[in-house]
């Protein structure tokens, strides 16, 4: 997991693609609420959202 995380940073670094990190973390962060809220009661609310 760690390699890819250097590769992709290396990858943004050397193409000069900085703006890619905002959308990378925001995609990560969608994820970690859909998987933490998915066995309690606010799961219905939040796959309304999407």
């Amino acid at each position: 997991m760690f390699e890819l995380v250097k590769d992709l940073w290396a990858f943004m670094r050397e193409r000069k693609k900085f703006w890619l990190l905002p959308i990378i973390i925001v995609m990560l962060l969608l994820g970690m609420l859909i998987v933490l809220a998915q066995g309690s009661a606010v799961a219905p609310f939040i796959y309304t959202l999407f």
